[in-house]
């Protein structure tokens, strides 16, 4: 909305009720494409779902930007998404440092067929093997997109796991989930949670400390990006093919930094009425 607004085009925007609705995000795809859209901007829920709707845009001429979460097909424009794979590494690096290199570790995945969640886990994962021999990966479980579900898997964790030192969530309905049964569990803080994304609930949960660190994207940079790119290449200019952003790493002592707040408390409001 705010590169809407600054670049004086109109935004439609629509979105599945739930991430993992992948029919239903098809449809709104097909149904942009059929009003003949200038530009499309798509944050894809599954990395194969959307490649014959991206195949109708190319033949109706209609520019792409994929931001956030890649898809297979190389039937766009341009793809704006956070270095995931190194995103994980830097989980994984964390969680090294909160355990002094050592100790019992689970992974609550995000959902089978993502594909920035699973270049997060894979970062994590090689990140660990390569680098932290004494940190071993003991479970593993999708959340499927849902809190509830995360939160199960997460109590799964530590009821077969009572020696489980660390956790890692790979997406915020994860995260949340997993912060949940910690604090369940009366285990904040003693159970070692890196998560991902930085919405309010994570934000208050770093707070109290029953998450760790957050491995945080710029969501706001995301979506603006997205937007320019496509009026650029309307405009006649020749748009990136890929546009890479780095992640941070957020602790509670980061939260009064200017740069950590601009990050994650971007005044979206006024960009909304």
């Amino acid at each position: 909305m705010a590169a809407g607004k600054r670049l004086n085009v109109d935004i439609l925007w629509n979105g599945p009720s739930t991430e993992t609705d992948y029919a239903r995000q098809v449809q709104i795809v097909d149904s942009m494409i059929a009003r003949q859209v200038d530009g499309l901007a798509v944050a894809a829920q599954d990395r194969t779902t959307l490649n014959a709707s991206l195949d109708r845009a190319a033949a109706a001429h209609i520019p792409v930007t994929v931001f956030d979460s890649g898809v297979d097909s190389t039937n766009y424009m341009t793809y704006i998404t956070t270095n995931n794979f190194q995103a994980g590494e830097m989980a994984a690096r964390k969680l090294a440092e909160l355990l002094h290199g050592k100790g019992q570790v689970a992974m609550l995945m995000h959902a089978p067929g993502s594909k920035s969640t699973a270049d997060r886990e894979a970062g994590f994962e090689e990140a660990l093997r390569k680098e932290f021999p004494g940190l071993h990966i003991v479970a593993r479980q999708f959340s499927m997109s849902d809190r509830a579900k995360a939160m199960a898997a997460a109590e799964n964790f530590l009821t077969a796991q009572p020696d489980l030192d660390g956790m890692f969530a790979s997406a915020e309905p994860g995260s949340v989930g997993a912060a949940l049964a910690l604090k369940s569990r009366g285990l904040a803080g003693k159970v070692k949670l890196v998560a991902f994304d930085a919405g309010d609930d994570l934000v208050r949960d770093l707070q109290d400390g029953s998450i760790d660190a957050l491995v945080a994207q710029d969501p706001f940079r995301m979506g603006y990006e997205a937007v320019n790119t496509l009026v650029d290449k309307l405009h006649g200019g020749n748009p990136p093919k890929l546009i890479d952003l780095s992640a941070t790493v957020v602790t509670k002592r980061d939260l009064e930094k200017p740069e950590i707040k601009a990050l994650l408390f971007p005044d979206v409001r006024k960009y909304l009425n």
